[in-house]
This record gives C-alpha cells, sequence and structure tokens, in this order.
C-alpha cells in the first residue's frame, strides 16, 4: 500500500485542506534549508560588546533559492521568500515585519513548535500573558511598543477580573526564563515575538492566519463555472469554440472585482464570538440589568447620591474609567470632553478637538445660520493664515473646499473623519497614558470608596433609628 503524505492535525486525524498542504509545501523548503551540508549557512554575529547567535541574511536565502529551487527570477525568489516570512517560518531580528529583503539584514528560524501547521489558534488570554511577561523582563530591550502597550491596556480592562490569574502565570513564565541559559533564552524571545507577530500583526500588516486559501481561490461566479465544468463533461456536449482574449474593458472589470475583494474584511466567526465576548465583559457593570447601577437609581431607593453628583457635575469613578473604552466614550461625556481639551490645551495642540466639535456644533444650527457658520469654521481652521491651522490630506481638504462654495451642515464631513483618526490613534492614547488621566482616575477611586462606606453607614444608621421608633 502507498504511504500517504497527509498531514495530522492536533486531533491526530489527517487533515487535506488546500491550508495545510500549503504549509507541507513550505514546510519541506524549510526543511531543505535548515539541511547541515547543503542547507543555509547559519552563524554567530559579532555586534558591539554582545554577539547575535543562528542568524543568516536575506541574500542568503535568496540566494539558496535561486540555486536549490530551480528559479531564475531574483524577483521570484524574493516574493517566495516573504511569502514563508509572512508565514512566520523565518523572521527578522530587528523588525516586527515580516517580509524579506534581499540585503544584509539579520533572520532566524522559527522553531517547529510555532509553525502555522499545528493548527491552535492563540487566544488574547495568551497574548495578555505574554505582554505581561514582556512587562517584566529586560525592559532596555523588550520595552514593549505603542501598539502592544495599547493592546495591553485594552486586555487589562477586559479580563479585569481574571487579571490577577494572567499576571500570576506571566510571573511564573518569566521565572523560568529567567533559569535558562542567556543565549538560548534570547533565541527563545525572538521566536515567541515572531510568533506574535504573524498572530497579533503590527498595524497595516497582513495578518496571513485570517486569510483563507480555498475562499480566495473562488472565481467571481463559482456556481456557473461549475456548471460549465458539468457540461464540458456531457457526453452529449460539443466542444465550444477557443476562447476569445478578453477585452480591455473586461479586464479592467476583473480588476474592479478582485480590488473589492481585497477591500472586503472577513473575520473568522471564532474571532467575533471573541470580541462580542470582551466587549460584554468590558461593558457588564455599566448595564443596570446585569449589576446593581452605582449610585443606585434614585427612583426606586432612598438613596440620593446620583442627585449629588448631577448637581455637582463632577463625574464619577464609573465615568473616568470609561473614557479609557474608547476615543467615543470621551467624546460623548461633556466631562470628558472638558478634560481632554484641557490636556490637549498643556501640549498646545487643541485645534483639532476645537474644530472636531465646531463641525458637531455646526450640524445643530439652525438652517439660516449655516452659511456664516461654515465660513467662520473655515477662517478659524482651514483657510490659508488660519489661526487655528489644522493638519488634513489633500484629499480631504479638496473636497472640503469644494464644499464650502455651497455651504451645508455636512460641509466638513471628510477634514472632520480624518481629524478624528487623527486624535484616534495619536492625541487620545496619550492622553488616556497621561498623569493627568490616571491621577484623576486614582482620585475617583477612593472617592467611590469613601462615598461607598459613608452611604453604608447612613443606611446603617437609618436602619437603627427606624428600629427604636418601633
Amino acid at each position: 500500500m502507498a504511504q500517504t503524505n497527509n498531514l495530522q492535525n492536533t486531533n491526530g486525524e489527517a487533515d487535506d485542506s488546500p491550508n495545510m498542504l500549503v504549509y507541507r509545501k513550505m514546510e519541506d523548503v524549510i526543511a531543505r534549508m535548515q539541511e547541515e551540508k547543503n542547507g543555509i549557512p547559519i552563524r554567530t554575529v559579532k555586534s558591539f560588546l554582545s554577539k547575535i547567535p543562528s542568524v543568516f541574511s536575506g541574500s542568503d536565502i535568496v540566494q539558496w533559492m535561486l540555486k536549490n529551487l530551480s528559479i531564475e527570477d531574483q524577483v521570484e525568489a524574493l516574493h517566495l521568500g516573504t511569502l514563508m516570512a509572512a508565514h512566520g517560518y523565518f523572521f527578522p531580528i530587528s523588525d516586527h515585519v515580516l517580509t524579506l529583503k534581499d540585503d544584509n539584514t539579520f533572520y532566524r528560524f522559527q522553531t517547529p513548535y510555532f509553525w502555522p501547521s499545528n493548527c491552535w489558534e492563540p487566544e488574547n488570554t495568551d497574548y495578555a500573558v505574554y505582554l505581561c511577561k514582556r512587562t517584566m523582563q529586560n525592559k532596555a530591550r523588550l520595552e514593549l511598543a505603542d501598539y502592544e502597550a495599547e493592546s495591553l491596556a485594552r486586555l487589562q480592562r477586559a479580563f479585569a477580573r481574571k487579571w490577577e490569574f494572567i499576571f500570576m502565570q506571566a510571573e511564573a513564565q518569566a521565572k523560568v526564563d529567567k533559569k535558562r541559559d542567556k543565549i538560548e533564552r534570547k533565541i527563545l524571545d525572538s521566536q515567541e515575538r515572531a510568533f506574535w507577530d504573524v498572530h497579533r500583526p503590527v498595524p497595516g500588516c497582513v495578518n496571513t492566519t485570517e486569510v483563507d486559501i480555498k475562499k480566495s481561490s473562488r472565481m467571481k461566479n463559482p456556481h456557473k463555472t461549475r456548471k460549465n465544468d458539468i457540461r464540458s463533461h456531457s457526453p452529449t456536449h460539443t466542444p465550444a469554440p477557443e476562447a476569445k482574449q478578453p477585452t480591455v474593458e473586461e479586464l479592467q472589470e476583473q480588476i474592479k472585482f478582485w480590488q473589492a475583494q481585497l477591500d472586503r474584511h472577513r473575520l473568522k466567526m471564532s474571532k467575533v464570538a471573541e470580541s462580542l465576548l470582551c466587549y460584554t465583559e468590558q461593558y457588564v457593570e455599566y448595564d443596570p440589568f446585569l449589576a446593581t447601577p452605582d449610585p443606585s437609581n434614585p427612583w426606586n431607593t432612598d438613596d440620593a447620591t446620583f442627585w449629588e453628583q448631577e448637581a455637582s457635575k463632577e463625574p464619577g469613578q464609573q465615568r473616568v474609567k470609561r473614557w479609557g473604552f474608547g476615543i467615543d466614550e470621551v467624546l460623548k461625556d461633556p466631562a470628558g470632553r472638558e478634560q481632554f481639551l484641557k490636556f490637549l490645551e498643556s501640549e498646545f495642540s487643541s485645534e483639532n478637538l476645537r474644530f472636531w466639535l465646531a463641525v458637531q456644533e455646526l450640524k445643530r444650527r439652525p438652517i439660516r445660520e449655516v452659511p456664516t457658520r461654515v465660513q467662520e469654521i473655515w477662517q478659524e481652521f482651514l483657510a490659508s493664515g488660519a489661526p487655528s491651522a489644522i493638519n488634513v490630506d489633500s484629499k480631504s481638504y479638496a473636497k472640503t473646499t469644494q464644499n464650502v462654495k455651497d455651504p451645508g451642515r455636512y460641509a466638513f464631513e471628510d477634514a472632520q473623519e480624518h481629524i478624528y483618526k487623527l486624535m484616534k490613534s495619536d492625541s487620545y492614547s496619550r492622553f488616556i497614558r497621561s498623569s493627568a488621566y490616571q491621577e484623576l482616575l486614582q482620585a475617583k477611586k477612593k472617592s467611590a470608596l469613601i462615598q461607598g462606606r459613608r452611604t453604608s453607614f447612613e443606611k446603617f444608621s437609618r436602619s437603627v433609628k427606624s428600629k427604636n421608633l418601633f
């Protein structure tokens, strides 16, 4: 009986899926690259005051492919190597972007334990343990990038109830890592980092684990194609004349179709369910059906704390905490907008938020006042020599310039959307990490604790008085 080359999945069953077959082919090439005699030479490179173990250059990979894979075009070899790097089979040691460069950039092979063929998808809790462990290690060498710090903060809010358990896991793993040899630890750290670069890539990079090769290979009209295939195999079917070459218009239509397919966002059902669970855990304490409101509803109880907070216009601890969930939570809360504006004024960069608020206010203006207000906003923020000039891209600026000629409530829609994205990616992140917000959050936590004790004491006093009356 002929031996089968089917891969085994995590349950021990054969897996002939297109993904697994592609992984098998790439892993065969990787295994040949690591052969002792005919593989890529792996060496230790000396750098300033240190050594870089087990590395090879990008040009070594390209030259090996040209020599051993019957590839004549250097661009094709570079493309094939980039596909392998995108799946994490080897990775650059000084960059988070998994691409292959035909130069002296150093790369390192990934351990087979982290290969995609193992068919296991890491969860957000695993990523939280990894990031938490990174913060415990050598900060000079393993300092978190901005997007990783944001992910850690988001995961800490989502898993607040079990964060202590996550922290204990990270602490235990960090202790085990410290017992390893320094060189071995350095290699393992880079391999683990490369694994997460595949499954939680840098913003703007393609996540290869989310790409379904089988779906990507489908044609525009799959049912029509299958029907034609069936007809071609029919015994009564007469062969069709030779297909004509597609016209320029047909090619352009196909290009537009595939561009639209690339722009479509597809998510696995497991990812959607996981995101929904994270959202539910994050907002559970704000849902009055699932948790007791704090402060309690004054219409149902004798507690007047809610009225007192409304009269003082001071945000409570829950409101301040909610600002950390996203920029929308800050912008829709008057107290949040005020604190955000104070922070931006301290950095001399408040014009973006003031423009965004002005456009929001414009949408609620009476129609007779709109043309005048449009000109005022244009002169203040977008005109040449404006006192509070904002930075928008050329496309948004051109569209806004055209809209201002026929002013309406939504004349600044494109510029506002661009400014919103700038604040979300830059200003808001700095605000949440700022000492001003952290101090405000800690102060509200202390005041909430004191208020809770005071309320409990008042309830106890009323209970004692009521018992004495009867």
